[in-house]
């Protein structure tokens, strides 16, 4: 019941973007001006956020190193087809396929898995207010409630990130202190299974302890989506209007931020009304923004969707396995084995 209510809630959010920023769109008109967009931009830009995604499983690399050391080739498929569960499923399954396939393929231990997933999406948050606060020394945004969203959004990411900072540099601390809890308060039989499980949550943070691992982590992090602002870039030029790079961060940072909210699979209506609402701020006109947000969700939704699903049936795996893996995840976390 609870799942049936994210999924309602997800597309009342979507239905509410795209009604503000797609109500009263002449449709004609908006199919007019993306017959016009010049396929070779749209090929370039695919490729190039193929490869940021390639150098975000760099950074995945060095989040599980100390956990287990698999190389990035290996883990790139791992990553597709992650992307494409999340763009066709709802709840984001496709982080929790990512760990059940690393955990099948590789022998890494779930729990830790996802806390690394888990520590992905953090980076990817104050990356992302990191580019929107860039663009905001340079340009301003005069929308009262994106401005209050990008407030709450900055206290919750930073103290997410405090947060695994401070376990991570504190690892004996944070033993003393869960331990007593579950020893008290968690039934006996049950408590190992618990206890286990904190420590594969807690060997998921490792890489932030060390100095060279962390720097890494954020040079790729920051690397990446670098390359993935270049992409929106890259489609505005298939485009009959300009805006400047800046504008491209605010567009990038809002439409992914946004993710965090309950939402249709592949972010549908969210992404497209976070990214037209933006360039209509800035004096581009309804239609053309409109066919920028359509075309641009297509360039970073379709080729990735496509390429994890080839990679999964190069697996020997199907779409019913989505199913399979959230139920073995579950169990696993339930019942964490021994592998630490």
């Amino acid at each position: 019941m609870r799942r049936w209510i994210i999924v309602g809630l997800g597309i009342l959010v979507s239905g509410l973007f795209l009604y503000l920023g797609f109500r009263g769109l002449n449709l004609e008109q908006l199919w007019a001006i993306i017959r016009e967009v010049e396929p070779g931009w749209i090929l370039l830009a695919s490729l190039v956020w193929l490869a940021s995604a390639y150098i975000i499983t760099w950074r995945w690399y060095y989040l599980l190193r100390p956990i287990k050391d698999i190389s990035p080739h290996r883990l790139f498929s791992l990553v597709a087809v992650g992307y494409m569960g999340n763009n066709i499923y709802p709840f984001r399954i496709g982080e929790v396929i990512r760990a059940y396939l690393l955990n099948r393929r590789e022998g890494a231990p779930i729990p830790a898995s996802l806390t690394t997933i888990l520590v992905e999406r953090v980076f990817d948050g104050v990356t992302m207010l990191a580019f929107i606060f860039a663009a905001l020394l340079f340009v301003e945004l005069d929308v009262p409630f994106i401005k209050d969203s990008i407030a709450i959004l900055t206290v919750l990411f930073v103290a997410a990130l405090l947060i695994f900072f401070a376990l991570a540099l504190h690892p004996d601390l944070a033993r003393r202190a869960y331990t007593p809890i579950i020893a008290r308060l968690a039934p006996a039989p049950i408590r190992p299974r618990l206890l286990l499980l904190a420590e594969n949550l807690m060997s998921g943070l490792e890489a932030l302890r060390s100095p060279r691992d962390l720097a890494l982590v954020s040079a790729t992090s920051l690397l990446s989506w670098i390359v993935e602002a270049s992409t929106y870039w890259i489609v505005l030029q298939a485009f009959p209007f300009t805006a400047s790079f800046f504008i491209v961060l605010l567009m990038m940072g809002l439409g992914n931020l946004a993710t965090i909210l309950p939402t249709t699979p592949g972010y549908v209506g969210t992404f497209h009304g976070i990214v037209a609402l933006v360039l209509m701020a800035f004096g581009v006109a309804q239609p053309e923004a409109a066919a920028y947000a359509i075309v641009m969700h297509a360039v970073i939704w379709a080729p990735v969707t496509l390429l994890g699903f080839i990679l999964l049936l190069r697996m020997g795996l199907g779409l019913r396995d989505f199913s399979r893996a959230e139920a073995a995840v579950s169990a696993e976390i339930s019942a964490p084995s021994s592998k630490i």
